[in-house]
């Protein structure tokens, strides 16, 4: 980022006649410092259930924001529905929000930095992290290609570790250059505590072929998921698929702002288990990170 304000034309900050920008229908005034994302629209509510006032609600399609305060901590729960794309647009639309002057459409001039934390589902690919665990993603192998499209991502990615990754895995270039994106080390450290598993991510720009999931379509790689269990980098091993986590820690940090993600285990894929109950218990990960964000 540079310390060289811009003026942002209509057709690059898009701007509702409400205010609101573009998608998320979300007003300056109505974003809080803090914020916590989910993927589903409905568990914005389920967060929203522990707050102690309501100040703004408003949804437009997979976008649904809630802000409010809880215990004293104003919080602002936004849902980004799935996949990176969706965090593409909800981290540059908060940052907007948080960084831009809607009247004249210029740089604020004093940066505004948020701290979001995603709570997440997702597929556990380790002995150790079992369904019903939570697991906080210190770093984040983003599969899909996000974070190439923007200037300076090798100064937020672990450039070192994304050729390690390569190599282990005899990575096809036809699939796109994987980058490795970091979370905020002193969130990391806030959020997770001592009772969530600290490890590497891979984000999957999809569900099925790309975590290894083999349906009727064949995959490319049927040793994929073996290969990325057995990967280690520092002492540290990959511990879990989602579908988020790289797209929020880089863009984020490239905007100056803190992210991290934490998720529950509510499939094992080493250990071929499934939980599909999991809604019924996720609310204990939502009240630690309330509590601790």
């Amino acid at each position: 980022m540079t310390n060289e304000k811009k003026i942002f034309a209509p057709s690059e900050l898009i701007i509702n006649e409400d205010g609101s920008c573009f998608h998320l229908h979300l007003k300056p005034e109505f974003l809080a410092d803090r914020v916590v994302l989910v993927g589903d629209p409905a568990r914005v509510n389920t967060v929203a259930a522990h707050f102690d006032t309501i100040e703004h609600e408003v949804s437009s399609r997979e976008f649904h924001t809630i802000t409010g305060t809880y215990k004293g901590k104003r919080i602002t729960c936004q849902s980004h529905g799935i996949g990176c794309d969706n965090i593409d647009i909800v981290v540059n639309e908060l940052d907007t929000l948080a960084n831009i002057d809607y009247n004249t459409r210029m740089e604020k001039d004093e940066h505004r930095t948020l701290t979001m934390v995603r709570i997440g589902t997702c597929g556990g690919l380790q002995p150790f992290t079992p369904t019903g665990c939570f697991v906080a993603s210190v770093k984040s192998i983003g599969f899909d290609g996000l974070l190439n499209y923007y200037a300076g991502r090798n100064v937020v990615c672990d450039v070192p570790m994304e050729k390690a990754f390569c190599e282990h895995m005899k990575w096809d270039p036809i699939k796109g250059a994987p980058y490795v994106a970091v979370a905020d080390a002193d969130l990391i450290e806030q959020v997770a505590g001592d009772d969530m598993v600290k490890g590497y991510t891979v984000a999957c720009g999809g569900f099925y072929g790309p975590q290894g999931r083999q349906l009727r379509a064949d995959i490319a790689d049927p040793q994929q998921n073996e290969k990325i269990e057995a990967f280690e980098y520092e002492g540290m091993k990959i511990c879990n698929f989602e579908m988020e986590s790289s797209a929020l820690a880089g863009l984020a940090a490239l905007l100056g702002h803190r992210a991290m993600t934490c998720c529950m285990v509510i499939a094992n894929r080493y250990a071929k288990e499934m939980n599909t109950e999991y809604k019924n218990s996720i609310d204990t990960l939502i009240q630690k990170v309330l509590d601790r964000i």
